[in-house]
C-alpha cells in the first residue's frame, strides 16, 4: 500500500488513540478507533482510492500485519510459559522467601530491581520481562505496588539502552549517525553526556528507591500498597493457586532457568549477527544482529533446560509441564493483543499518513537559532515519539534531518542535537500509552497497562522538564557539567517540592 502525505490530520490518529486511552482507561479499544481513523483519513485522500470503504478495510488490515513482528510474539508466549511453569514448579516462591530474608527493606528491593535492569542492557524488550519475572516475588512481599514496579522496570529499559554502546538500540542509532562526519561509535560516545533524559531518569530512579519522595498517582498506589496491601496487580492476571505449586522447588529452579535464557538470548544474538563465522568483532555481531529473533532461541533454549531441570527430579510430570506451557502463553494474550495494535498505529503513521515525514519536514523548514536547536530537537523528537509510539522510528526520521541542520547552520552543536534526538524519542517512548517497550513493562510487572502510564507520566513529564532547561544551558554554553549539574539539582528541587504538595493535599487513597 503506498503512502501519502496527509499533512496535519497525519497526526490526528495517535492522538486519537491516546487521549481516548488516557481517557476511558481502556486502550485496546481507543487502538482500534485509532487505527480506524488512519484508514478513513487514507482512504478519502489517497488518490487511488476508488471504492472508500473497501480502502479503509484494507487500510486496517495493512496497519495490523504490515508491522507484525511474529518473532516477538512468539518470544512473549514462550516467556509466558517459562514463567508459568517456574511458578508452578515452586521457584518463584522458594526465590521469593529467600530474596526476603537478604532484602529486608523496601529500598532495598527497589534497588535490586533498578541494579538488575541496569545489568540486562543489551536489549529493552529483554529487559522488560526478564526483570519483571525475577522481581516481582520480591516486590511483593515488600508491599511495593504493581505500577512501582513496572515505573522502574520501564526507566531502566529504554533510558539504559540508549546509553549503552553495546546494546540493540546503540546499533541501531550508530547507522544514523554516521553522517555527522565521525565514526557511528565515535558520535554516539560523545553524545551519551548529553543525553539527559537517560541520565536524569537513572538519578531519578535512585532517588526513589531510597527515599519516600512519591508525587502524583504513584503516590496513591504506593500508599495503597504499603497501607491496605493492595499492589494494583492486573485483573486479568493468572495466579496459579497456592496448592498447585510445588512444594520442593528450590531457589535454584528460578536462578537456572533465567540464568539460562540470558546467557542463551546472547549467545544467539552473537550467533545470529554472524560472530560465530569468524569475521566479526563482538560489537560488529551485537550492530548486526536480529534481536527478536536472538531472543526467541534464547526462550526456547531457556524452556528445553527447565524441562531437563523439572522433569527427572519430579517437580511436575510431562503433561503437567506442557499444560503449564499453554497456560502460560495464554496469560500473554492481553500483550499480544495490545502489541499487534500498537504496531497498527504505527504503521498508520508511518507508512501510510507520513506523520514523521510532516513533522520532519516542519523541523528541516523552520529558521532555528543554532543555539536553540537542542531544545526544540527534543521537543519534537518527544512529540513525535509519543505520537508514533516509537523511538527507533523517530531516530531513523530525525537524525538525518539534525546532521543536515547542524552541518548548515551551527556544527558546534551537533553532538548535544543528537543527544537531544534521542533524549526525546526516548521520553516520548517512554510515557506513550501506544509503546511497545511500555506495553511490555506493564506486562512484565502484571499490572494495568493504564494504570502504568498514567502513574509514570507524572515521573517523565518532571524530568522532561528538567531536561528542556538543561538543553537551553546546554544550547548556549555547551558545557557538559553546567547543563548535567543544573538539571540534577533542578530535578531533586522539584522533587522534594512535589512530594511536599502531594503531602499537603493528603491523596485520597478510598475505592
Amino acid at each position: 500500500m503506498e503512502g501519502i502525505n496527509a499533512g496535519w490530520l497525519s497526526i490526528l490518529p495517535p492522538i486519537i488513540a491516546i487521549a481516548l486511552a488516557l481517557i476511558t482507561k481502556e486502550v485496546i479499544s481507543s487502538l482500534v478507533i485509532g487505527i480506524l481513523s488512519g484508514s478513513v483519513i487514507y482512504a478519502l485522500l489517497s488518490p487511488a482510492t476508488t471504492n472508500v470503504i473497501g480502502t479503509v478495510f484494507d487500510g486496517t488490515l495493512f496497519a495490523l500485519t504490515n508491522n507484525f513482528s511474529i518473532p516477538i510474539i512468539i518470544f512473549l508466549g514462550l516467556l509466558g510459559s517459562l514463567v508459568y511453569v517456574i511458578t508452578k514448579a515452586g521457584g518463584s516462591r522458594a526465590y521469593g522467601e529467600w530474596a526476603t530474608k537478604k532484602i529486608k527493606t523496601r529500598a532495598g528491593a527497589q534497588f535490586a530491581t533498578f541494579f538488575l535492569g541496569i545489568l540486562i542492557f543489551i536489549d529493552d524488550y529483554f529487559n522488560c520481562l526478564t526483570v519483571g519475572t525475577v522481581m516481582k516475588p520480591v516486590t511483593d512481599k515488600h508491599k511495593i505496588s504493581r505500577v512501582k514496579l513496572a515505573y522502574i522496570i520501564d526507566a531502566t529499559a529504554a533510558p539504559i539502552c540508549i546509553i549503552a554502546p553495546i546494546s540493540s538500540w546503540a546499533a541501531s542509532v550508530m547507522v544514523y549517525m554516521e553522517g555527522s562526519g565521525m565514526n557511528g561509535m565515535t558520535a554516539f560516545i560523545k553524545a551519551i553526556p548529553f543525553n539527559l533524559y537517560a541520565m536524569l531518569t537513572i538519578v531519578m530512579v535512585l532517588v526513589l528507591c531510597f527515599t519516600n519522595l512519591e508525587f502524583g498517582s504513584m503516590a496513591k498506589s504506593e500508599r495503597l500498597a504499603i497501607e491496605k496491601g493492595d499492589l494494583s496487580i492486573a485483573k486479568d492476571t493468572e495466579e496459579i493457586k497456592e496448592d498447585d505449586i510445588s512444594s520442593k522447588g528450590t531457589v535454584f529452579d528460578l536462578v537456572i532457568p533465567i540464568l539460562g535464557l540470558v546467557v542463551f538470548s546472547i549467545i544467539a544474538m552473537l550467533y545470529v549477527g554472524g560472530y560465530f563465522n569468524g569475521n566479526m568483532t563482538v560489537f560488529q555481531a551485537f550492530g548486526n544482529t536480529d534481536a527478536a529473533i536472538a531472543i526467541t532461541y534464547g526462550a526456547i533454549s531457556a524452556l528445553i533446560l527447565t524441562f531437563l531441570l523439572y522433569i527427572p527430579r519430579k517437580l511436575m510430570n510431562f503433561k503437567e509441564f506442557m499444560d503449564g506451557m499453554g497456560k502460560g502463553v495464554g496469560t500473554m494474550t492481553q500483550a499480544f493483543i495490545i502489541l499487534t495494535l500498537a504496531w497498527g498505529m504505527g504503521t498508520v503513521c508511518r507508512d501510510m499518513l507520513g506523520t514523521g515525514e510532516y513533522v520532519g519536514n516542519l523541523v528541516k523548514n523552520s529558521n532555528m537559532t543554532g543555539s536553540f536547536i537542542p531544545i526544540i530537537i527534543f521537543i519534537v523528537a518527544a512529540f513525535l515519539s509519543f505520537s508514533m509510539g516509537t523511538s527507533w522510528g523517530t531516530f531513523g526520521i530525525l537524525i538525518p534531518i539534525i546532521i543536515d541542520i547542524c552541518t548548515a547552520i551551527a556544527p558546534e552543536v551537533m553532538i548535544i542535537s543528537l543527544s537531544a534526538t534521542l533524549a526525546g524519542s526516548v521520553f516520548g517512548d517512554h510515557c506513550s500509552p501506544i509503546s511497545d517497550t511500555t506495553i511490555l513493562s506493564s506486562t512484565g510487572a502484571g499490572c494495568n497497562h493504564i494504570d502504568h502510564v498514567s502513574t509514570q507520566m507524572y515521573y517523565s513529564i518532571v524530568v522532561a522538564a528538567c531536561c528542556i532547561v538543561g538543553y537551553l544551558i546546554a544550547g548556549f554554553t555547551r558545557n557538559v557539567y553546567l547543563t548535567l549539574g543544573t538539571s540534577i539539582v533542578m530535578l531533586l528541587v522539584l522533587l522534594k517540592v512535589l512530594h511536599t504538595v502531594t503531602e499537603k493535599r493528603k491523596v485520597d487513597i478510598k475505592n
